[in-house]
Parts: structure tokens; sequence; C-alpha cells
């Protein structure tokens, strides 16, 4: 997928809803012990890349270094009909002195507004350096199940309308 398409698929209208959203990304990862990994994380979208911060010592900061392909997923969970804005890239890692304004902004969607200053302030009182992970999408595809449909599904729709013309027609 390149990445014009990429870039089109994250400006839908509902996609932007999610990534504007307080759902955290759901990052997948592959261990150290080769076996798969999802957790959640508050992620920035900062123009092309998405952007979560963790602890250096996160056993997902070793398994990216072996690894660093991922998929991220930004989804409802209580409303009909789902929808999912699904990722696949390569995730970067810097160490990086302090707390990273990314990292904070990330979080300030998940964090209710009046926990926000002292969330923030035990923040940056508790870590001397972290961990950005930045992806960069070389696909995505979003997943609303009113004009989208995971692929399989769109494929046997396709081939039942197309069995009920040829028995109509």
């Amino acid at each position: 997928m390149n990445r014009q398409d990429v870039a089109a698929t994250l400006a839908l209208p509902i996609a932007q809803e999610l990534l504007a959203s307080s759902i955290p990304a759901r990052l997948a990862y592959t261990g150290l012990d080769g076996l798969p990994r999802v957790i959640p994380l508050g992620f920035l979208l900062t123009g092309e890349h998405f952007v979560m911060g963790t602890v250096p010592a996160s056993a997902k900061v070793g398994a990216l270094r072996a690894n660093p392909e991922v998929a991220i997923t930004v989804d409802t969970q209580d409303q009909w009909p789902p929808r999912a804005l699904l990722i696949r890239g390569r995730a970067d890692l810097q160490q990086v002195s302090g707390v990273p304004d990314a990292y904070v902004e990330a979080c300030r969607k998940l964090i209710p507004p009046a926990d926000f200053p002292a969330w923030e302030a035990g923040v940056r009182a508790l870590y001397e350096e972290m961990v950005l992970i930045s992806v960069e999408p070389h696909w995505a595809r979003l997943l609303d199940f009113e004009t989208t449909a995971p692929k399989a599904v769109e494929d046997l729709a396709r081939r039942q309308q197309a069995a009920g013309r040829s028995q109509t027609g």
C-alpha cells in the first residue's frame, strides 16, 4: 500500500473520529518468546507517525528491538456497528531523557481533565527517561461495517450477489 492510500484511509471521517477519541491504541507485537502480545497504549498521531511512550525496561522495548513489525488497532468497544482502524507498520525506538511532551499529549486523551495535573506531575517525577515508539503506517484499513467490512466478508457478499444475479438472469 502506498503512502497516499494510507493517508487517504487515515483522513476518512470515521478514522479521524477514532483517532481523536479517548480510545487507546492496541499495539500488537511479537514477544521475545515468539508469542504474540497486544497491549493498550495512549497514542498521538503526529503527521504520519503514531507515537507512544513506555518505560525503557519494559518487555515490549526488547521485543520491538528484536522484531519491529507491529499492528495497531483503534476500535470502538460499545457501539453498533463496530468501527476499527487497522494499521501495520514498523516501530522505531528512541530513548529520551525525561518525559517527552508527545507521551503527555498521548495520555491527555485518556485521563479525565480533573485528574490530569496530578497524573502529569506524578509521571514527570517518576520517569528519568522513556522510550518513544514511533510507527509510520505502511498499511491501513478502516472497517465501519457500513461502507467497509473485512475483506473476506466483502468477497463473500460479492460472490453471493453474483450468484444471485446469475440465477435470476
